[in-house]
């Protein structure tokens, strides 16, 4: 099946621009032009497919062509694994910003601002103390 850019772009959910400047950085090109407008085959939804993937991994669109025109597979794990190492400081720190909110939400104090705790955490972070030790503090 043979689709244009507009068909293409719709199956996504994605609008033209994005795919054409997908095209611009490398990670996509039509299979031909037919009276100067582009035509994308199956190849090509299976490739839009890979960079929205890509992208929710948290890949920049230049590391995505990295890593489809990695080489070996070597390259490509190791750039797989700064990957997954920068999701997982993400992560850690969403955790952190998860017990900071929730605390706030759990604190029988009127208004969480005179809280001992969030008192003693916003100390903690004047005096430089990270916001994993921050939330350690009593």
């Amino acid at each position: 099946m043979e689709y244009s850019i507009g068909e293409l772009a719709d199956r996504f959910g994605l609008a033209t621009h994005v795919l054409r400047h997908w095209e611009d950085v490398g990670l996509l090109s039509p299979a031909r032009r037919v009276a100067g407008r582009r035509v994308y085959g199956a190849v090509h939804v299976t490739r839009v497919a890979e960079i929205l993937l890509g992208k929710e991994a948290g890949f920049s669109l230049a590391e995505l062509r990295e890593l489809f025109t990695a080489p070996d597979r070597e390259r490509r794990r190791e750039l797989l694994r700064a990957q997954l190492a920068q999701v997982r400081e993400r992560i850690a720190r969403l955790s952190l910003s998860q017990t900071l909110l929730e605390h706030g939400l759990r604190c029988r104090h009127p208004d969480y601002q005179s809280c001992p705790q969030f008192e003693a955490m916003v100390l903690a972070r004047l005096n430089g103390v990270v916001l994993a030790e921050a939330l350690d503090h009593p």
